[in-house]
């Protein structure tokens, strides 16, 4: 490979492939983000990738030998690769190849794409898979981490008001962060920016401030110094700020001098303006799969003081009833007269863009293909069977004339799996028709035959093999697993989740134990409440499984997204605040196992990593050459010449690679055979 500055040019090179077609991004449409760890070497991010990452895991993190450069780190097999990424104040590449206006559209751009676009001369891949992600620098909810300055605004004008507030990344300055306040209501008349963007400076001794002045020791302190006192220009012009309920006339902030309006999304302060102070924050809803845990607490707390006190799950169940108004498409299926009577609830109907149609039915009878069921899909985008996403039908519990339906579409979509939440009868009132035959038994549902083969009790619920088939059509019958879960209170929710997700694990391997299965069957009563949760459980823990968990996850979005597919998807505060509970105890339980998997291997001695292969050229000179040029990474190879060899000399042109590559087990062994405990100082690139 073609070593970063530094690296032998003995090595072989590497090449930038040209892009092929496809995305990569997560089937719920997230971006992964928090890739990028601001205060850490060499040796950290190999420790980081060898312990918690996998092949493909990658980082990206400051240079320490190229002030103002950046290198990306790949683990790949058991070895980590750093590659150097230029920065020349104008734009980002690597040593070559495409340019780039922001360190995140670069990473974005080799990550974004199905196939290797990085390669060894020899043609061996360099794949970014998975992003290892970095902690979020706070919890605290009005921290947005990855979001463009264009995203902020949009944002803040939709959801906010004067003083509302959110803290960002900055795109521009990797490590830093961004303060975005909308300082007043646009108006036409008004050319002023009606967001403000401070820049927020994160110094090497961990320190924040807004360039200058008082410098805190979290952004938390920042912000709530900011809140209660307005911020003051260089020039000393101070502009005195009202807090949330000022007078609709009042103005916050004011004009100090007179500039020309810049570029939208821009970051820092504006020219001639005082930003204000923030007083409102508008809060995140995307999280860190690690970070579960602590936003759980965030969300338990008040979000008041007072009487009238409301939890977070309550404010975020709330804001989503509140969107649910942007969610209705037509049901004019649904409300048709012929159909109105197989409908559970005269309310709770299918929307037309996803219902599920039956085919080869009699067209002259009207109504024949309706049945009260939606697809559901983890990534609507999705063509069946070509993407990563999972596929739902959500459906209400069948009524006495549904019944026929009902199997119809279970066989019609090649169902394999039906997962049934409620009992028949709960409280006394009907909730669900029994469609399956008593055990050993057999009966015909119109055109489907179905025999009950088996049966099994297991905690909390009950596993039901049934045979399906239609006599009409030359094909051996199918084996359907039927689950019935019981322990869902009659009202409210289980009393805590293990029980749902062990559930949900078995039903899932029975999903996966027949190739080309088609879209589980769900339902409760109404289709829409139970359904939902179990629903919006399963893809978010199929997304960490899938993952990691450093995958980026939204609760809210993600209800957004099936309750696009079917209304009202997650009926209540109790199953909102359900769903996260779920998530943290499945993210506990594999925190859990990844710890007892990396405990074997807690001897090696990471501090060790960083050999280089044998006969890397003679020493080079040293030099101080900026970012955009060769500079020998002392720090990489400074115990090298206990060894008896010879540091590399640097590579004067191309892309420039850096192939400290580090295995762990057999690095610890050479280092400390040849010459005890050797540690590198920080200075990895």
């Amino acid at each position: 490979m073609v070593p970063e500055a530094g690296c032998g040019a003995g090595l072989e090179g590497c090449t930038v492939c040209p892009a092929s077609p496809g995305s990569l991004e997560s089937p719920t449409g997230y971006h992964h983000s928090r890739w990028f760890h601001p205060n850490i070497g060499g040796v950290q991010a190999e420790k980081l990738l060898l312990s918690r990452g996998r092949h493909g895991s990658f980082l990206a993190r400051p240079s320490t030998s190229c002030p103002g450069g950046f290198t990306l780190s790949v683990r790949r097999q058991d070895e980590v690769t750093h590659i150097k990424i230029q920065n020349t104040g104008d734009y980002y590449d690597l040593y070559g190849g495409e340019k780039f206006a922001t360190l995140a559209e670069l990473v974005q751009h080799y990550t974004g794409q199905r196939g290797a676009l990085l390669r060894e001369r020899s043609g061996a891949p360099v794949e970014l898979r998975h992003p290892l992600g970095c902690q979020d620098p706070t919890s605290e909810r009005w921290y947005h981490g990855h979001l463009s300055g264009k995203e902020a605004e949009k944002l803040l004008l939709e959801k906010g008001r004067p003083g509302s507030f959110l803290v960002r990344e900055s795109q521009s300055k990797p490590g830093d962060f961004v303060l975005s306040v909308l300082t007043k209501q646009p108006d036409k008349e008004d050319h002023r920016p009606p967001v403000t963007h401070v820049m927020i400076r994160f110094q090497p001794d961990g320190k924040y401030d807004v360039g200058g002045g008082e410098r805190f020791d979290s952004l938390s302190d920042l912000v709530e110094r900011y809140k209660k006192n307005p911020m003051v220009e260089k020039s000393g012009a101070v502009v005195p700020l009202k807090q949330v309920g000022m007078p609709p006339d009042v103005t916050l902030g004011a004009r100090v001098g007179c500039s020309p309006p810049r570029e939208k999304g821009a970051e820092g302060p504006c020219p001639g303006w005082t930003p204000v102070s923030p007083c409102q924050p508008l809060k995140a809803t995307r999280i860190t799969a690690t970070s579960m845990e602590s936003r759980v607490r965030e969300l338990n707390r008040p979000t008041d003081v007072g009487e009238k006190a409301k939890q977070g799950f309550w404010e975020e169940f709330e804001m989503l009833q509140q969107q649910e108004c942007r969610l209705l498409y037509p049901r004019k299926e649904g409300q048709r007269l012929e159909n109105k009577p197989k409908n559970r609830y005269k309310n709770i109907l299918p929307f037309d863009t996803t219902r599920v149609v039956l085919r080869g039915v009699d067209d002259s009878v009207p109504g024949a293909d309706y049945i009260n069921a939606n697809y559901i899909r983890s990534d609507p985008e999705d063509k069946p069977g070509h993407g990563l996403g999972k596929v739902y039908i959500a459906t209400q519990g069948c009524l006495p004339t549904t019944v026929s339906a009902f199997w119809m579409m279970v066989h019609q979509e090649n169902t394999r799996v039906i997962v049934m939440t409620t009992r028949e009868v709960e409280r006394g009132r009907n909730k669900c028709f029994r469609y399956w035959p008593e055990l050993h038994g057999s009966r015909e549902y119109g055109c489907v035959h179905v025999c009950s083969v088996a049966e099994s009790q297991a905690q909390g619920y009950c596993v039901r093999e049934l045979q399906v088939w239609r006599p009409d059509q030359e094909e051996p019958p199918r084996t359907v697993k039927h689950y019935q879960y019981f322990s869902w209170p009659d009202h409210g929710v289980p009393a805590e989740p293990a029980g749902v997700l062990g559930f949900l694990e078995e039903v899932n391997q029975a999903q996966r134990s027949t190739p080309g299965a088609g879209p589980m069957v769900v339902h409760c009563s109404a289709g829409i409440g139970r359904t939902g949760t179990i629903i919006v459980i399963d893809i978010l823990v199929d997304l960490i499984r899938r993952q990691g968990l450093d995958c980026d996850i939204d609760v809210p979005k993600t209800i957004q997204l099936v309750r696009r597919q079917r209304s009202g998807m997650v009926q209540t505060e109790a199953q909102y605040k359900f769903v996260y509970l779920a998530l943290q105890r499945y993210i506990q339980g594999e925190q859990l196992r990844l710890r007892e998997q990396r405990e074997p291997s807690e001897e090696r001695d990471y501090q060790n990593v960083g050999a280089v292969p044998v006969d890397l050229g003679p020493e080079p000179t040293p030099s101080r050459a900026p970012a955009a040029t060769t500079e020998t990474p002392v720090g990489v190879y400074e115990n090298l010449l206990s060894l008896g060899r010879t540091p590399p000399q640097p590579c004067r042109s191309g892309m420039v690679w850096d192939v400290a590559r580090a295995s762990a087990q057999s690095l610890a062994v050479t280092l400390q055979s040849r010459v005890g405990t050797c540690l590198l100082n920080e200075g990895m690139l």
